[in-house]
């Protein structure tokens, strides 16, 4: 049956002509090529690499970026790709947000312009992958205190160190990989093929299973000075890709939480219990009325944030306040989702259970909902709570 979105307070309205078409040649995308094939590929383990030339061909790939031949979309547009593509699958979105906000992002704005020229062309045409090496094995919410390390010898830089739960790894052309020189942290391009450069697929995950996480070694990697970004030193670096990504999370979650929405009502409805639809019973009821509140609230919460960084007003406070709220306000969802179809909602005939085992993982990566609520509590009381 085709899908029904929910716009309870007519957002659509508040969007440009050219925004909502392309959200609705994503959204007839997804329906039309990832819907069919990502529960076997979720079932398998495996992320559909034959839909990556489409992406490109769609100009999905690093959206938001400007000039290099890419597309320069506002943040609402890029935004509504990534609720559109997370409606198929968190994998799906990831793969797309970590290429644009997480390689071609910190390139564009911290490359020096021979690496521009060589990568973004290639990132956005889907020629090259592109993935993001900054948590590590004992360092996740705790960036500063990576281990991985970089010196300087004559015409090179030599990286030793690890990197965990890297979207894209293995399949990745080229990694942005961070590292503390001389202790400051810098960011560097290491190529795929550079010998002691070691990406290893991480397997055996109940969550993002459509996604490829992998694991990066780096073994006395000798990467020439080029390889070094320029544009940047110390954590601002990583952590304001890290912003530009999150805003997309918002997005993007707030399409998965759609996805669950849509499906439970359509089954409340046609799920005859007692000689009624289930849909008639007042629990059910409430559990609706709950998710189209929260839905509501995230779709205007990320056309907001999106409309303060299209004007260059947007903190990071406010990006972490989305991604907080959508995130959790999502899992929520599909939990309820998944109650509502009661047994069915376990089999892959059905989404939820998809939905909400990779919300698990979307909820912990690029800011955990604890790391963002003390973000928040810093801006609010001013005191640092991580210090």
């Amino acid at each position: 049956m085709a899908y029904e979105p929910p716009d309870f307070y007519g957002t659509d309205e508040l969007l440009t002509d050219d925004e909502r078409m392309i959200r609705d040649s994503v959204r007839g995308w997804v329906q039309d090529r990832v819907l069919p094939v990502i529960a076997d590929h979720y079932l398998a383990g495996t992320f559909p690499k034959e839909l990556i030339p489409e992406m490109a061909e769609l100009g999905l790939l690093g959206a938001g970026i400007e000039g290099y031949g890419c597309p320069g979309l506002g943040a609402v547009a890029y935004g509504l790709i990534l609720q559109e593509l997370e409606r198929g699958d968190s994998g799906i979105r990831s793969f797309a947000s970590v290429q644009g906000s997480l390689v071609m992002w910190p390139i564009r704005n911290y490359g020096s312009e021979e690496q521009k020229k060589r990568w973004l062309p290639a990132l956005h045409e889907g020629e090259a992958i592109g993935c993001f090496g900054l948590t590590e094995p004992d360092h996740g919410s705790d960036p500063g205190g990576m281990e991985t390390r970089a010196s300087k010898q004559k015409d090179r830089y030599v990286l030793n160190g690890a990197k965990m739960w890297i979207t894209n790894g293995s399949q990745a052309h080229v990694a942005v990989v961070w590292a503390k020189l001389d202790g400051v942290v810098r960011g560097f391009l290491v190529e795929k093929g550079t010998p002691g450069f070691t990406q290893r697929p991480m397997s055996k995950k109940y969550s993002l299973r459509a996604s490829d996480t992998s694991e990066l070694i780096l073994e006395s990697v000798a990467v020439p000075l080029e390889s070094l970004m320029p544009g940047v030193e110390g954590l601002r670096g990583p952590l304001n890709c890290l912003t530009q990504a999150r805003g997309g999370i918002a997005w993007g979650v707030c399409g998965a939480a759609m996805a669950c929405y849509d499906e439970a009502r359509r089954y409340a409805l046609q799920r005859i219990q007692f000689g009624k639809p289930i849909g008639q019973f007042q629990l059910v009821q409430s559990k609706l009325a709950e998710m189209l509140t929260e839905i509501t609230k995230m779709q205007l919460l990320n056309l907001r944030m999106g409309r303060l960084k299209e004007a260059g007003k947007a903190t990071p406070q406010q990006v972490s306040l989305a991604k907080r709220n959508a995130c959790f306000e999502a899992l929520e969802i599909a939990r309820t989702c998944r109650s509502i179809l009661g047994a069915n909602g376990i089999t892959a005939e059905y989404q939820v259970m998809r939905h909400m085992c990779n919300l698990e993982s979307v909820i912990t990566y690029e800011g955990t909902h604890d790391i963002h609520t003390l973000i928040l509590g810093h801006a609010i009381t001013g005191l640092d709570a991580f210090r």
